[in-house]
């Protein structure tokens, strides 16, 4: 006799199941009975938590999007200075890269969905992480030359990380990290407020 999961906790069990069936297949790819049978569910149960594919994957870009978000902010949370919050900030997001490989791959891998509603939420989620990182940037800069840089550094990131990971490179989270941080940092001390 198997053990009935509380609703919720099943919900997390299948989030957790189709972020890697959908990072694999790609979402025009995966079926929702595949999604049903990796998450060992019945159709219904799958259709009582999410209303359809696009709703199911709207949920996994959401939470793969938190979860980038707080692994940055709890790493940066500690730093002393702008040094140390750009490398632990780059820390951090290469660490959730190297352990949550499916949800980077969801979310910016080449198999990603790109209907509009999608590319939408993905937009939102990396606007939402810029804007958290734009008032980490301690400069006498205006908010908006802020949050244009604070869009640099998340580009740099997944630009670094699509290039790795879609070519199959194995790396060190810790060393691309500080790579990647010493680059930025030398480009972040040099920003000055514009004339």
């Amino acid at each position: 006799m198997s053990l009935r999961l509380p609703a919720s906790a099943r919900r997390e069990q299948i989030l957790d199941v189709s972020v890697q069936v959908f990072a694999r297949n790609g979402f025009h790819s995966t079926s929702m009975n595949e999604v049903a049978e990796a998450a060992g569910v019945t159709k219904p149960v799958l259709y009582q938590h999410f209303d359809s594919k696009q709703d199911l994957y709207l949920a996994l870009l959401d939470e793969a999007g938190n979860r980038l978000r707080t692994a940055v902010s709890k790493a940066v949370a500690g730093a002393a200075n702008g040094k140390e919050q750009t490398e632990m900030g780059f820390r951090a997001y290469f660490r959730w890269v190297a352990d949550d490989h499916d949800a980077f791959l969801l979310l910016f891998g080449s198999r990603a969905s790109r209907d509009e509603e999608s590319t939408a939420a993905i937009r939102r989620i990396t606007a939402e992480t810029a804007h958290a990182i734009a008032p980490l940037i301690a400069a006498d800069i205006e908010p908006e030359h802020q949050r244009t840089l604070a869009q640099g550094l998340v580009g740099l990131a997944e630009g670094v990380s699509r290039h790795l990971v879609e070519r199959g490179k194995v790396f060190d989270p810790e060393v691309l990290a500080q790579q990647v941080a010493d680059m930025a940092w030398a480009g972040l001390r040099a920003v000055h407020r514009n004339a």
